[in-house]
């Protein structure tokens, strides 16, 4: 299957992301109009582009995906017509080698959370990890943006 996605998520150590230089991020609002064990579709407006998702249950890192680039207003209508809660983000893209690092930081009811993700071709791809990279969390789902969504960080935080 070609549409699926290999990624690895990492807590980010606030400290050494600070001292970070880093580009301008991207914002990020997302909904989700069904979450469950076998599937979620998401909605999504990143920075001036709107976005329809749909991933499929996890198997290890990875997982199937389907993302559809979706009209800028109508995701914006649909996150406020259909979804009752979102998830608010800055994204900064953060290049590696042939890799890029995707550091999330949290706004909103997750303030506080900063989590980084790394796409991969392959489950067994080795990479380096910059200073700021942390515990691994990929197996918590905790650390969904879909539970997120539903049992904000500010909730739970340790």
């Amino acid at each position: 299957m070609k549409n699926f996605e290999i990624e690895r998520k990492y807590l980010v150590d606030h400290e050494m992301w600070l001292l970070t230089a880093k580009p301008p991020g991207i914002s990020y609002i997302q909904g989700y109009l069904s979450i469950d064990e076998d599937k979620i579709v998401r909605v999504r407006v990143a920075g001036d582009k709107g976005f329809l998702t749909i991933k499929g249950k996890s198997e290890t890192f990875s997982h199937p995906e389907f993302e559809y680039l979706i009209p800028t207003d109508e995701a914006r209508d649909i996150l406020l017509l259909f979804t009752t809660t979102m998830v608010e983000k800055v994204r900064f893209r953060i290049p590696a080698g042939k890799l890029v690092w995707e550091v999330d930081e949290f706004h909103g009811a997750n303030e506080g959370l900063i989590m980084a993700e790394i796409e991969l071709d392959r489950e067994d791809d080795l990479f380096e990890k910059p200073a700021w990279v942390g515990e691994e969390v990929t197996a918590d789902e905790c650390y969904y943006n879909a539970y997120l969504s539903l049992n904000p960080f500010k909730n739970w935080k340790k």
